[in-house]
């Protein structure tokens, strides 16, 4: 890694020309990468600033830094997306340096050169560059004429329904609907047939116009079986621009990375020299300076590669950069910022070992992966040689609807690509995060696919392989821990001892209903003795107690698990197996089934922005009724069972809280009865 070497003073970069040397970096943003931020930027001997949202008070990325300052209410265009409470908060705290890490203001133009007005240096590259590659279609253009090869499409400024269906028809289906302005997978759609283009051009532009305030689109041929190949690219403000190899980041779902690795198995020396020139050559064109990352689209011939975009900030997967070359990327960018010049060239750039990243979200893959929100009761991020986690969680921390539904990044390292792959795999497996649902078990089933582990995942990965991800069924030995936990619960709230329960006609069985979420489970459980239970056949002994854990022995064999009551529920896990159960013994059957039929709840906090009935409208089953807007997503609640509707208490631009009701309908079937 870099290793810190002072300020410099008397720098000839232009743009510090009349900013005297920065010692105090207010970071605009929060979360994980915020926390990132501040290691490196403390490692170099500066102060750091944090700010937040009155969602994020308290939040481990405000502890960390040497200063923390509110700017806002917990909406993002009223906090970290408001360029004059940040200017403010740099003043009032005295930082002279602003870092934007990624999203939010991170590529926003405006924000760069509202920093330079108020005499703070912006950690990143000028407003020019920002501008120049801030906007898909005018980014195409720029690059065309710099002779970098793109993928086929349209990015006119004729944005008209049919402009777009004809150019459509031109560039031959299928193909992508793109926000011009944005990223992040929002307001983007793959259309294969002629039918779903209106709709698609319609819901994207929407998207779009909520995410980004523009619903400028872009189109582009789709390449099918492609692989999504990045460059990370570096340049200082003396005009030298290198590249520090590529990450391949084709496994996505919705057009969202979900796990990124350094080298790509899929490039060779040559390839990866060809397309570090093609990055530069786009660096260079627009005068950039600091870290960026141009994207390619490799055809699935492996040897055609076409220009995507390029993102003038630092990536979230920067780590397996990090890993695989030892430097500090963090650094770099306040070094250069500082107006250092970068202290490598392009042939001391090299790779070593394998690096592999996941992202951690707050997730529910089984249902669409609709994001989630809530308490993280219990957060234990695993350890161990080669690994990495970056992430701004602590146990006890709720995660809010408000912003993006990644929560860490879990990364290995390996000398080759397999090493990084199992370490990676055994990372997860320790890995704690109870209270919420996450993509954890996604993930492991992600990594041991058999197409990833030979390291053929293309971009339809996971539309080939995962395109309805089915709730993981409960593993015996925890559905069984999960009924020592409930019976012992049941047991201390009335105050009695478990391990007395007996009778004087010998051993008695205790029964219980416990529901997974997927189907009610009858089970049996007899106290043993102390510490000792019979659940049906399995034979448990708790070994060992720990706050939050147990070392409990099933049928013999001796195993970890974590657990936390959080409401109605207890949440368990264990190597690579989650179960969130609840007791539902003393339940009145059909009782929750009626209530879905008949209620349409939010499933978290959120934001409604369309209304699509009316009451007393009769819908049929699977009919769109209210589209919620949460964690930079939008979620459609349809009706599940033909029906009328009774109540619809919300309307466009509502607040609603988790389980709030936003409709009240009568089944087609009770209405009918006498």
């Amino acid at each position: 890694m870099l290793q810190s070497g002072g300020k410099v003073r008397g720098s000839t970069d232009k743009r510090l020309a009349s900013v005297s040397a920065f010692d105090t970096i207010l970071i605009a943003n929060r979360g994980e990468i915020a926390c990132r931020i501040i290691r490196s930027a403390r490692a170099l001997g500066y102060r750091t600033v944090a700010v937040y949202s009155e969602a994020d008070a308290g939040a481990p990325h405000c502890e960390q830094a040497d200063l923390a300052t509110c700017i806002g209410p917990a909406e993002a265009k009223q906090s970290y997306l408001n360029a004059e409470a940040i200017i403010a908060a740099a003043k009032r705290t005295g930082a002279q340096a602003v870092h934007p890490g990624y999203g939010f203001l991170s590529e926003n133009a405006a924000f760069a050169e509202a920093c330079a007005r108020a005499g703070l240096v912006f950690i990143g590259p000028p407003a020019s560059a920002i501008a120049a590659m801030g906007n898909k279609a005018a980014a195409k253009r720029r690059m065309i004429e710099a002779g970098v090869l793109c993928v086929p499409g349209y990015q006119g400024e004729d944005q008209s329904d049919e402009a777009l269906l004809r150019e459509a028809e031109r560039i031959g289906l299928p193909v992508m609907v793109k926000a011009a302005a944005g990223g992040g997978g929002r307001g983007m759609r793959l259309v294969q047939d002629k039918a779903a283009l209106l709709p698609a051009i319609q819901a994207a532009r929407s998207e779009a116009e909520n995410a980004f305030g523009s619903g400028e689109l872009i189109l582009e041929k789709a390449v099918i079986d492609g692989r999504h190949i990045e460059i990370q690219v570096f340049a200082d403000s003396h005009g030298h621009v290198i590249h520090l190899g590529e990450r391949d980041c084709s496994v996505q779902r919705r057009h969202q990375k979900v796990v990124e690795e350094a080298p790509s198995p899929a490039a060779d020396a040559a390839l990866r020299s060809r397309m570090g020139e093609a990055a530069v050559a786009a660096a260079k064109a627009i005068g950039y300076v600091g870290a960026g990352t141009v994207e390619f689209l490799l055809d699935a011939d492996g040897r055609s590669f076409y220009f995507l975009e390029m993102n003038t900030r630092l990536q979230v997967e920067h780590p397996v950069t990090e890993m695989v070359t030892g430097l500090d990327l963090v650094a770099l960018q306040i070094r250069v910022a500082a107006g250092e010049a970068l202290p490598l060239k392009q042939d001391e750039a090299v790779l070593t070992g394998h690096a592999i990243e996941t992202r951690l979200y707050a997730e529910a893959p089984h249902q669409g992966f609709l994001p989630q929100s809530g308490l993280l009761a219990a957060w234990q991020p695993p350890e161990g040689l080669g690994i990495r986690v970056d992430h701004g969680l602590r146990a006890g921390q709720t995660i809010t609807p408000h912003y993006d539904p990644m929560i860490a990044k879990i990364i290995a390292y390996g000398l080759t690509r397999d090493e990084a792959r199992r370490r990676l795999i055994a990372a997860l497996e320790r890995t704690v995060a109870l209270g919420i649902e996450t993509n954890r078990g996604f993930l492991i089933d992600l990594l041991k696919h058999e197409e990833f582990a030979a390291g053929r995942a293309s971009t339809r990965f996971i539309p080939q392989h995962f395109a309805a991800p089915a709730r993981p069924a409960a593993d015996d030995g925890l559905l069984a821990a999960a009924a020592l936990l409930w019976f012992e619960h049941s047991a201390a709230s009335l105050g009695h001892d478990p391990a007395r329960a007996w009778s004087s006609t010998g051993r008695m069985a205790w029964p219980l209903l416990l529901d997974d979420g997927q189907a009610k489970r009858k089970l049996q459980i007899a106290t043993l003795g102390p510490d000792r239970y019979q659940v049906e056949d399995k034979l448990l002994h708790v070994v060992q107690r720990r706050p939050d854990a147990l070392r409990v022995a099933i049928d013999g064999t001796e195993c970890d698990i974590a657990y936390c009551f959080v409401g109605d529920d207890l949440h368990l896990a264990s190597g690579g197996a989650d179960l969130t159960c609840r007791d539902v013994t003393y339940q009145l059957p059909g009782a929750a089934e009626a209530a879905a039929e008949r209620e349409l709840r939010a499933p978290m906090n959120g934001k409604i922005v369309a209304v699509l009935a009316a009451e007393g409208d009769k819908v049929k089953k699977g009919q769109r009724i209210v589209v919620l807007e949460a964690m930079k997503m939008q979620h459609e609640m349809v009706a599940r069972a033909d029906a009328v509707i009774d109540k619809l208490p919300v309307k466009v631009g509502d607040q609603v809280a988790s389980r709030q009701l936003l409709a009240a309908l009568t089944p087609n079937e009770v209405a009918k009865q006498p």
